[in-house]
């Protein structure tokens, strides 16, 4: 192969190169606006494990549909608040799917609840659902399975001599 047709060969490659690398630099969505709502239901479930883990009860109420349905949610969430010094807790989305304006949030969390500093607090992990509804604002309309709200029901503080 003489030098001129290498070159040539070296320069259609690296043009074909260049010419794939830009056409797939820039990624469109196929449904734009379906890509925002699952942006939406992400922020939600954030904002809904930040408040959790900052004890802001007010922000996690602003989370809530006014149903009724969470009434028992937002009281085991405030006897958390009360009786832990110190929340951690990881949420990880596994599935969401969308029915019209119902979304199931399947989550995976794990966290650790402390009373005090010198507590070597709770470990804990489950599994459970966020019920979300809504298109522009996503609010929580309902739970299901084992989520992280109710610690401080489910693992009793110990008094001495091993009694709750």
């Amino acid at each position: 192969m003489t030098i001129r047709r290498r070159t040539a060969l070296i320069i259609a490659a690296a043009c074909v190169l260049v010419a794939v690398g830009v056409a797939c630099s820039k990624k469109e969505w196929r449904y734009p606006e379906d890509h925002k709502r699952y942006l939406k239901i992400d922020a939600a479930v954030e904002e809904l494990r930040s408040a959790y883990v900052r004890k802001d009860l007010s922000a996690m109420q602003s989370l809530f549909l006014p149903s009724g349905k969470l009434d028992r949610v937002e009281q085991d969430i405030s006897k958390d608040f009360g009786a832990f010094q110190e929340i951690t807790l990881e949420l990880s989305i596994e599935r969401i799917v969308v029915d019209g304006e119902m979304i199931d949030v399947y989550v995976h969390w794990a966290g650790l609840w402390r009373r005090n500093e010198a507590d070597t607090g709770v470990r804990e992990r489950g599994h459970g659902m966020l019920r979300l509804a809504g298109e522009h604002s996503v609010l929580l309309h309902s739970v299901d399975g084992d989520l992280p709200f109710g610690m401080a029901i489910r693992k009793p503080e110990q008094k001495p001599g091993g009694t709750p």
